[in-house]
Formats: C-alpha cells, sequence, structure tokens
C-alpha cells in the first residue's frame, strides 16, 4: 500500500536525508522525501501507525508527520498529528554522549547522530557549520566591596576593601566558556581582505588612467606579487576547500563545491600560465601575456568568509542572549536556620528552605512569603512598571527585585525548576530550532554544479577529438575556460552586497537588521504579535491628570501636596509626581511625620497639613467619606486600566489623581499602515483585561489577549506557526525574550533590556512601531534586488559557458579568450554592485 505524509521542521537536504533515513530503517517501508513539497511517499509492506512513524522521526529531530488522505470530495487534507509529550521531543542541545568530547564538533541538525568532529569543516551532510562542544560550566569565589567604592570591581582573594577598609564578601559567579568561533573567523576575515585589496589593486592597475601601477611594478612581478599574496588568502579559507572536497566525496553537492570547484580551477589555470606559459596558444596572449585570476580567486574566497562571519555572528547571539538571562538571577542567598542567618550559593538552596530577602535584592528561587510585606518589581516577568504588593501567602518569582521591606520566604521550586530557568530555556531551545536557510544555495548547487562539470568534461573531449592542433592544449584551456566563467564571482556578490546595503540603509532609519534571513521573512509576515507596556506604550507611569473635588483646591495645589508628599517616598509611583512638578516648575517643600503604608499609599504633614495619598483601604484608615459620585468616577477611570489614588486633608477626600502608561504617539499610525498591508496585529500583554481592552479599542486592534505569562506568547506563537502564519513578535521585556527568540521574526525597542535585543532579529531603536511598516518595505526592496543581482549573475553563465565550450568556433572561428571571460566576470560583478547600489537612494 501506499501513502503520502506532510512532513513539517525540514529546512535543508540534510533534513530531508535524515527523516527518508529514519523512515527507510522501519522494517516493511520504502520510503523517498521531497524537500521542497514537504512531502513523503510510503510504499508499505504492512500497516504502519503514524504513531509507530512519528517515534522514528522525532529520535532525528523535531520533524511533525501529518497523513494526506482524500476526502469524500476528492479534494485532498491533512489529519490533524499525533499528540506528542515533551519528553518526546528531540533536543538540539549537545548530546550527553559527547558532551565529554569538548573541543570537538558536531552538527546542530544532528544528521549522522552523535558523531563527532575533529574540526569545523562543515557536516558532510547538510553543509552546515559545525558547532564546538563546550566544557563544563565551572564556578569560582571572588570578593567584592559591599560599599561598592571601585563600583563592580571584584577581588580574587578575602580581605578589606583598599578604598573604604571593610571587609570583603564573597560570592560565587559561574564561569561561561567563551566561544571562539566567530573571534577566529573574523580574524580570518581581517587578514583575507588585508591580501585581497592589493591583488585586486594590482590586477585592475590597467582600469585606472594612465596605468600608473604599470610604471611601478612591471607586468611580469605584478603576477608573482598577486601569487605570494594569494597564498595567506587560500591559508585562513583552507576550510572553504575541504568541505568542496567532502561534498563531492559525499556526493551532498552544496555552494562549497561550487565555490571549490571555480577557484580551484582559476588558481590551477593562473599557476601553469603563470610558471608554464609556452603550453597555451597564442590566442590567450595578450599585450602583457596570459591573463591570470589571482583576483578572482582572491575576491570569491574573501566574499564567502564574509558570509561564514556574518552566520557565526548570529549563532553566537543566542549565547549572549542567555548569558544576559544568568545575570539576572542572583548567584546567594540569605538562608534563615535555628542558629541565624548565613550566606549560602544558589545551587546550596534546597526546597523547603527559609530564606530572607532583604530590601533592594533579587529573589533568589520561586517560593511563596511566610512573614512581611513588600512591593515587587516585577517587570522582568509581566512587563509591567508598576511594582506589585506582595504579602503573606502570596507567590514570588526568582530573578524579581524586592523593594523597601525585609520578607522571609519558603523555596519551592530551585535549580531549572523556577520559572527564570525555564526562560533561559525556553530561549535557548527555540533559537536553536531554526536552522540556517539555505534552500536556495542547495537548489543552485543541485543542478549548476553538476551541470557545469558535465559541460567542461564535454568540452575536453570534443576539442580532444575534432579541435585543431595542439588537440590537448586546446582541450584542456577551454575545459578550464567553461569552470573560470563559471566560477562564482558574481553569485558571491549577489546576496552579500544587497544586505550589507540594505543593512546600511536600514541603520540610517533606526532599524537594525542582524542577519541575511530576517530581511528575507520580514517581506512574508502576515501576523503581527505585540507587547503593550514599553512597545506600544511608553513603558512607566505619567499622570494623566488631577481632579479636585473641593473649591479650596484646584489641580496645581493637590500637585505640590502630593509631589511634596512623594518627594520623601522610594515607591517607583512616586517618580511620576516629581517629574510632573518639575516640568510645572512647582517648588516642593519639606514633608515631616511620613509615614510609608505598604500595599495602601502614603502620608506625611506638609505645610502643617497632615495630607494622605493612597487607595480605598488608605481612606477607611483614615476615616474618610467617598461620596457616591466620586466612586462612580473612579470605578470608571479603572475599568480603563487606570491607577487611580486618593487625595485626602485629615479625613477629607480633596481630589484624585489619575496615573496610566502613555500610549506612544506612533503607534496608532504604525498599526493602521500595517493593516492596511493586511498583517493581523495581535496584542498580548500581562497586563490585567481592563488595561488590555482600553488601549486595544483606542489603537484599533481586534484581537488581544491579557494577563498573559510569557509561555502564553511562545505557545500563541507556537499555534499561529502551526497554522503556517509566518508570525512577528514586538516586544522590550526580558518576559518577550523566549516569545522574540521562537517568532520567525523577533522585533525588539532599542529602549528595551539587553536579553529582549539579542533574542530578535531586528531592533528598532527609536523604540517604536513605526519602524515595523518600513523595515517590511526594505524586506521587499531588498529580495527584489537580491532576485536581480541573481539575474545578472547567471545571465553571463547562460551565455559564457556555451561560448567558452567554443559553440562558435566552428562558425566564426571565435574562441573565448580567458581574458574575456575574465571580462565577462568583472561586468557581471559591476553590474551586481551597482544594482546593489540603487537600495542607498530607497526612501523608507
Amino acid at each position: 500500500m501506499k501513502k503520502e505524509y506532510k512532513v513539517s521542521g525540514m529546512t535543508c537536504n540534510g533534513c530531508r536525508t535524515s527523516v527518508e533515513n529514519a523512515l527507510n530503517e522501519i522494517h516493511g517501508i520504502k520510503a523517498i522525501v521531497n524537500l521542497e513539497n514537504e512531502q513523503a511517499s510510503l510504499d508499505m509492506h504492512h500497516e504502519v501507525s503514524t504513531h509507530t512513524l512519528q517515534m522514528a522521526l522525532l529520535k532525528k529531530g523535531n520533524y511533525i508527520l501529518q497523513e494526506i488522505v482524500t476526502n469524500k470530495n476528492g479534494e485532498q487534507e491533512l489529519l490533524s498529528p499525533i499528540e506528542i509529550k515533551e519528553e518526546d521531543k528531540h533536543q538540539t542541545e549537545v548530546p550527553n554522549s559527547i558532551k565529554e568530547h569538548a573541543g570537538k564538533y558536531f552538527c546542530p541538525m544532528l544528521c549522522e547522530g552523535d558523531k563527532i568532529y575533529d574540526s569545523n569543516v562543515g557536516c558532510p551532510v547538510c553543509g552546515m557549520n559545525l558547532e564546538q562542544i563546550p566544557p563544563a560550566k565551572t564556578y569560582e569565589t571572588v570578593y567584592y566591596c559591599p560599599m561598592l567604592c571601585e563600583g563592580d570591581k571584584t577581588y580574587d582573594e578575602p580581605g578589606s576593601c583598599p578604598v573604604c577598609g571593610m571587609d570583603l564578601i564573597a560570592k560565587t559567579i559561574s564561569v561561561e566558556p567563551e566561544d571562539t568561533t566567530y573571534k577566529d573567523m573574523l580574524n580570518k576575515l581581517k587578514i583575507a581582505i588585508a591580501f585581497t585589496i592589493p591583488i585586486f589593486i594590482l590586477s585592475m592597475g590597467e582600469m585606472i588612467p594612465s596605468n600608473p601601477i604599470s610604471h611601478w611594478i612591471s607586468p611580469n612581478i605584478s603576477n608573482y606579487l598577486q601569487l605570494l599574496l594569494s597564498i595567506p588568502v587560500l591559508y585562513v579559507t583552507w576550510t572553504f576547500f575541504k568541505r568542496a572536497w567532502v561534498s563531492f566525496k559525499t556526493w551532498n553537492l552544496n555552494m562549497f563545491s561550487l565555490i571549490g570547484l571555480g577557484a580551484s580551477a582559476g588558481f590551477i589555470f593562473s599557476l601553469a600560465a603563470l610558471f608554464f606559459p609556452s603550453i597555451f596558444p597564442d590566442d590567450f596572449r595578450g599585450e602583457h601575456g596570459i591573463h591570470l585570476y589571482f583576483e578572482s580567486v582572491a575576491v570569491i574566497l574573501t566574499l564567502v568568509m564574509l558570509g561564514q562571519v556574518m552566520e557565526a555572528k548570529a549563532h553566537s547571539r543566542t549565547n549572549t542572549a542567555i548569558r544576559e538571562l544568568l545575570k539576572l538571577s542572583p548567584t546567594e542567598a540569605t538562608l534563615v536556620t535555628d542558629n541565624g542567618e548565613e550566606r549560602i550559593s544558589i545551587e546550596a538552596i534546597v526546597k523547603g528552605n527559609i530564606l530572607r530577602v532583604k530590601p533592594g535584592e533579587k529573589i533568589p528561587v520561586d517560593g511563596s512569603i511566610i512573614d512581611g510585606e513588600s512591593s515587587i518589581d516585577e517587570s522582568m516577568i509581566t512587563g509591567e512598571p508598576i511594582p506589585v504588593t506582595k504579602r503573606k501567602d502570596d507567590k514570588v518569582v526568582s530573578g524579581t527585585i524586592n523593594g523597601n521591606h525585609s520578607f522571609l520566604m519558603i523555596a519551592e521550586k530551585v535549580g531549572d525548576e523556577t520559572l527564570l530557568s525555564q526562560i533561559i530555556e525556553m530561549v535557548n531551545q527555540a533559537s536553536r530550532s531554526r536552522a540556517p536557510i539555505q534552500k536556495l544555495a542547495d537548489k543552485v548547487a543541485k543542478y549548476f554544479v553538476p551541470t557545469v562539470i558535465i559541460v567542461s568534461i564535454i568540452t575536453f573531449f570534443a576539442w580532444r577529438i575534432m579541435g585543431p592542433d595542439p588537440k590537448l592544449v586546446y582541450a584542456f584551456v577551454n575545459a578550464l575556460a567553461v569552470l573560470i566563467i563559471a566560477c562564482p564571482c558574481a553569485l558571491g556578490l549577489a546576496t552579500p552586497m544587497s544586505i550589507m546595503v540594505g543593512i546600511g540603509k536600514g541603520a540610517q532609519n533606526g532599524i537594525l537588521i542582524k542577519d541575511a534571513t530576517s530581511l528575507e521573512t520580514a517581506n512574508k509576515i502576515n501576523v503581527l504579535i505585540t507587547d503593550k507596556t514599553g512597545t506600544l506604550t511608553e513603558g512607566k507611569p505619567s499622570i494623566e491628570k488631577i481632579i479636585s473635588k473641593v473649591e479650596n483646591y484646584n489641580s496645581s495645589d493637590l500637585l505640590y501636596l502630593t509631589a511634596s508628599l512623594n518627594n520623601s517616598s522610594e515607591h517607583p509611583l512616586a517618580q511620576p509626581f516629581i517629574t510632573k512638578s518639575k516640568e510645572d516648575k512647582i517648588i516642593l517643600t519639606d514633608v515631616k511625620m511620613f509615614i510609608n503604608q505598604t500595599g495602601k499609599g502614603i502620608q506625611g504633614v506638609v505645610n502643617k497639613k497632615k495630607i494622605s495619598l493612597g487607595n480605598i483601604a488608605l481612606m477607611k484608615d483614615i476615616g474618610a467619606t467617598i461620596s457616591n459620585e466620586l466612586t462612580q468616577e473612579v470605578t470608571l477611570e479603572q475599568k480603563q486600566g487606570k491607577t487611580v489614588s486618593y487625595i485626602a486633608e485629615g479625613n477629607t477626600v480633596l481630589g484624585y489623581v489619575v496615573l496610566f502608561d502613555r500610549i506612544k504617539e506612533s503607534s496608532k499610525k504604525a498599526i493602521k499602515t500595517l493593516m492596511d498591508k493586511g498583517i493581523d496585529v495581535v496584542m498580548i500583554t500581562g497586563d490585567n483585561a481592563n488595561t488590555a481592552e482600553a488601549v486595544a479599542k483606542q489603537l484599533g486592534i481586534k484581537h488581544f489577549i491579557a494577563s498573559a505569562l510569557p509561555q502564553d506568547k511562545l505557545q500563541e506563537i507556537k499555534k499561529l506557526q502551526e497554522q503556517g502564519k509566518i508570525v512577528a513578535m514586538a516586544g522590550d521585556g526580558i518576559n518577550d525574550a523566549p516569545a522574540l527568540a521562537q517568532a520567525d521574526i523577533g522585533i525588539s525597542m532599542g529602549t528595551g533590556t539587553d536579553v529582549a535585543i539579542e533574542s530578535s532579529e531586528i531592533t528598532l531603536l527609536k523604540g517604536d512601531l513605526a519602524g515595523i511598516p518600513k523595515a517590511i518595505q526594505l524586506s521587499h526592496s531588498v529580495m527584489k534586488n537580491i532576485k536581480e543581482n541573481l539575474f545578472f549573475a547567471f545571465v553571463y553563465n547562460v551565455i559564457g559557458i556555451p561560448i567558452a565550450a567554443g559553440v562558435l568556433f566552428p562558425f566564426f572561428g571565435i574562441v573565448l579568450s580567458p581574458m574575456i571571460a575574465a571580462a565577462a566576470m568583472s561586468f557581471s560583478s559591476v553590474s551586481v554592485i551597482a544594482n546593489s547600489l540603487r537600495l542607498k537612494n530607497l526612501k523608507l
């Protein structure tokens, strides 16, 4: 029996091979997998359940199988995939079985299972960069001054601070192994550029008016100099030739097959022409002898190295994001025992430990408060700027910041169980789940490389049999001419040039784009998930209005009283009052008998008047009477998601102040522009439903989800992706990091956290959504430009290869001189460069 299945999750030919092998290993099955259609055709000797097939695929990767069936109407439809448990999912992290081989390499796609490699020559199956197995994380103890006299400086030994003399405090820090791949490749790129530029100048000197270089250096010496200068370029890019050799040996042809073949042909031809010029016919001699191709080889290899550096930097970004997250976790905690209190490392905490969290400290693990209360800044989890008051039995989360009161908590989740650890893991998995997109390069190599080889072989034998004397020389030279003109110099420029110019254009407009894939994908998005706080809004509370309910006080009078009162407060909500008073140039006065009522508000004596500012609970404490009319006003404001505080003198309510998170001026226009482009905008926020509904209504957003945790945003994106949507996520907080990493395009606000920026592909420096329509327009223009460049890159090959093979010789006696081939290659490169530079004139 034959069955058809859709296979999701394949991104390269290595994936296809892995899926096909996994299915063929099942007894009674013969499988053929098509990467382009994402389909598997199975010829079964006996019935095999979809569950069995799915479990076999999950051992190789997170590939999802769906059976294709024909319904009653004769139309094909997909059956729902089977339910997959979390523990059955394939993890692309370093397998435990190879972790002890620190310093060795493995394929992140695990194309050959747990196989390790001695050097990064690329995966022999999928051609991807191999990843280095890092050494195990280590820990060390350092010492710091509690007064921070010298900032964050630490000391290796215990003792006293050299500035203030206080005893140094010990803390344990994790030492992350440094990934040197990007740095090593960047150094190699610098070397390649340093030697390629003089080669290019020496080779192209004839194009300079009056050709001044020939007056200083003779053509013969110039040729030898080009050879010497090209050797360091070959040395630092030798790994490309290794990858090309592996690709031919395994017949998994890829871009390195093309690069290795063309560069080798050009270099070998140039060596032969330099040291044995007499073997070549006179037709190949110019004014200064036979033209050499050292500059073409150097340029090709340098451009490829540039692409590899960009890829290595993208890989290292995940580790940077995780390191930023790890900084949020404290390294020590205060353990409370029967013998008193002692400082211990986070790793020593076990469930059930009683911990004291002091003012300003980060909460060490997840747990519950058992004594005391405090306001806690949970913005790293919820993204909301207003601290939350926590009392006995309330849950607290690791990494969040305690306010100005001490409390006792019991540890309930430690180590990998904490929410912060789970966020770190989500960022890690979501980032690793995206393999480099090389479908275009694989498709080109699949057909182009064999075609060039076949044409070259046919050319050799055709000239060897039918060509004029000396037949062997003509055969050899024309066969090489085919390989040289097929050398992908313009192809190597086609994408990098457009990408570099496009990224530069984006940077000029406040749009930082981190890789080529994000530029391509941005043009395809049809759903935008956006956070509220800090993305649509400014991310900080502001005073919207102060309403007076008595005749003796106006709004300025109430601002004077409340701002003076808040001048003595350390609560985050005090800042809007101080800021507003400065804007209105109000001079504040000192406050006496200041009291901070946690969870209720503040009180104090201002100009001999006892002023209270707080919520309804504080008003009840002071015996204030609130009319039904005033209650209705306040309730209406609160339903719009705003924070309201009452103002009272003694037990008389003077009025109230309305605080809100202001919507950015650019948000509404940006969202309308996106909707006009057919992009569905969905707001997902950790804020309450009233606030979310009010903001969505003002901005014209039809779909929103309120009270969302980081995993809720992540799951919503996964659900949309399973429906075939191309999803972009815009956010600015730590809580957005997993969703930013999972989305097809992560867009962070430049005003947001480092973790959000590191987890995203696009950063908007101005911190507003207005940059997203610009990024989409830029993506469209760059992708169009790349396609035009590819046309220029291939049209010369399509025309030049047959001419190089000698199709015009029987009719016109024309043999394509390598110098003409070089001119064609140069002209194609000039065409690509000129076309790419047109992007500089793009108006965003």
